[in-house]
């Protein structure tokens, strides 16, 4: 027996503009007016250097001279590509996040389109009700749709990625586009939906490897197997979508390899990055992805969970089991990646929030009403201390709270903007009337278990993007760093040297216009350092100690002096592939200081500009 029984007044779908504002107010705040931040300014470097390069760094893409050729470069052509259409009109950061938009349009409506066709399928229906009134197929598939999208917008994981011009958001949303793609193709098993299958795994391949493509169109074969499709049309046709997928990622591959850009082998180095995502699954990745996909995945995965559970009589759905197939394979895929980061989750969030849509049905009217009653005072709550600690920082009242808003930005003066404070405003009072909606109402519609967790954690983002953004841009911006190297900089400088990493140096190339040396290297009279009081001290202690374990005369030949220590600091330390030396005779006798600073917000990185001597 089926586990749904609903009636059609509980299928009401959600008006148009409602679903169009939430959207708007998701992906909105968070782009306007936002400085690159360490977590996407590496990014964004990539895609203002091809836009404002040649046809060789889009070949190699690389962040003003430094080759970062690891994803593949689907995300950042189609950023370079927004800057040149819309950087002239908005400036370069907004045009670049212009493409963050598509790309979250992209996930929104596959998903959306997704949940509707499985939804409206006979085997997702509700029982039939005794005496008639019981949803039509297409209203029930709408209202799973907006409920899926609901769900989709309400995940923490989402909300940390979806405002990044980041390759792993455009991993997500290829995702949702190549379920629906995969949905299309159980419902017409034809070649034209396998060649558009295809063109998914191929965008995903120029996105971040070929490993979640190979992986996916696997566990495509298998949901093939579940649903009892033809075997070998199946396979015929799952091999064109493979040929299709190889065409489409050979479009980079031919001409980059040809090229050899700047004498560099940027698929070779992009194929060793493929490689080095995969090995087997151990404790610490299985740890780490349970510790960090719980609240990441949240409130998804319960969801998704109890819809494995209350359809789990049931057989042959494609609802249950596409979703399935996909989750299980793609945390494989996780497991097996040793150096996966948070971003690499956002892939499970389209099959999870699908599935979750189908688990929302079978839940009983009080445990909806206790995830409304928690929604309502969690996020009504931290709401009113936002503004809380909005109103410390400018007054001064409560001390204490005002002492803990200034604390992580000092130097800091907060001032009062009428813009960001409307918008916020405005937003808190919407937030109001949804709450006073649900519960003078009191609704049956199946979304109204979602609407206040999604609608609340919008509220949030938007009081953080409006009332905090001059704050987190503050902290969180090189901005002002860039500014000052770029002060001292002499107007006649060659080029500059440099260890940074790529946030670093894409934020100082942009917001500095710093000339740095390019992708093949020159001999520059200038050198930036990047260090750090931690790495200098425990540089020192182990020079000391190898000073200790040697005779006195040998002491003073080989323990590691200053220039020493620093040598090993002029070098690029974050790279997958190994450490690149940047400059093996740095001594300081042969340079001058001309600037040393760094971010008031963090007091372990440093910043040096030397000038050479000689």
């Amino acid at each position: 027996m089926k586990p749904v029984r609903l009636p059609a007044a509980a299928t009401l779908a959600l008006p148009r503009w409602a679903l169009y504002a939430l959207g708007l107010l998701y992906i909105l705040p968070g782009l306007i007016g936002r400085d690159p931040w360490k977590d996407d300014a590496a990014s964004f470097g990539i895609m203002w250097t091809m836009a404002h390069g040649g046809f060789a760094d889009w070949l190699l893409p690389n962040i003003a001279g430094l080759p970062s050729p690891e994803e593949g470069p689907l995300a950042f052509w189609l950023g370079a590509l927004c800057i040149k259409l819309f950087g002239w009109l908005v400036g370069d950061v907004l045009g670049a996040r212009i493409s963050t938009i598509g790309i979250f349009v992209l996930g929104t409506v596959s998903l959306w389109h997704t949940a509707f066709r499985l939804g409206r399928r006979p085997e997702a229906q509700p029982l039939r009700l005794a005496f008639g009134g019981q949803p039509e197929p297409d209203d029930y598939g709408r209202t799973l749709a907006d409920t899926a999208v609901l769900l989709y917008l309400g995940c923490l994981g989402l909300l940390l990625h979806s405002h990044e011009t980041l390759a792993v958001t455009l991993q997500g949303s290829l995702l949702a586009w190549f379920l629906y793609r995969s949905v299309r193709y159980i419902e017409q098993a034809d070649t034209r939906n396998a060649v558009l299958v295809g063109a998914a795994l191929g965008a995903l391949t120029l996105t971040r490897g070929f490993a979640p493509p190979l992986v996916l169109l696997a566990a495509l074969y298998l949901c093939t197997r579940f649903l009892h499709l033809p075997a070998a049309p199946t396979l015929r046709h799952l091999g064109q979508a493979a040929g299709v997928a190889l065409l489409v990622a050979l479009v980079w591959i031919v001409p980059a390899s040809l090229a050899h850009t700047y004498g560099q082998n940027p698929v070779g180095d992009w194929m060793a990055w493929n490689a080095g995502q995969l090995s087997v699954p151990g404790w610490l990745s299985l740890k780490a992805f349970f510790r960090v996909g719980i609240w990441y995945l949240w409130p998804a995965w319960p969801f998704a969970a109890l819809a494995a559970w209350a359809w789990r009589r049931q057989h042959g759905l494609p609802h249950i089991i596409l979703p399935t197939c996909f989750v299980g394979a793609l945390t494989l895929l996780l497991l097996c990646d040793p150096v996966s980061e948070n971003g690499d989750l956002l892939k499970l969030l389209p099959p999870l929030a699908l599935m979750a849509a189908f688990g929302l049905p079978t839940m009983k009217r009080g445990t909806i009403n206790a995830i409304d009653w928690f929604s309502v005072m969690v996020l009504t709550l931290l709401g009113a201390l936002v503004w809380l600690f909005w109103i410390a920082k400018l007054t001064g009242w409560p001390a204490q709270l005002a002492k803990n808003a200034l604390k992580l930005v000092p130097g800091f003066t907060p001032e009062f903007g009428i813009v960001s404070f409307t918008v916020a405003a405005a937003v808190t009072v919407g937030w109001i009337f949804l709450v006073h909606w649900r519960l003078s109402r009191q609704p049956s519609v199946l979304w109204r278990a979602v609407v206040l967790s999604s609608g609340g954690l919008i509220l949030l983002w938007v009081l953080l993007m409006t009332l905090f953004l001059p704050d987190l841009n503050y902290s969180k911006s090189y901005a002002s760093v860039a500014r000052q190297i770029a002060a001292r900089l002499p107007a006649d400088a060659d080029c500059i040297d440099t260890n940074v990493g790529p946030a670093q140096r894409a934020s100082f190339a942009y917001f500095g216009h710093l000339p740095f040396a390019g992708v093949e290297g020159s001999k520059c009279s200038f050198l930036l350092v990047q260090d750090s009081q931690r790495a200098l001290a425990q540089q020192k202690l182990e020079a000391q100690q190898k000073a200790d374990g040697l005779q006195k005369a040998e002491a003073q030949q080989k323990a590691a002096p200053k220039e020493d220590a620093e040598r090993r600091v002029i070098q690029y330390g974050e790279r997958l592939w190994g450490g690149k030396e940047v400059l093996s005779d740095f001594r300081p006798r042969d340079w001058t200081l001309l600037w040393e600073g760094r971010r008031p917000s963090d007091r372990d990185e440093r910043f040096r500009l030397y000038r050479r001597a000689r």
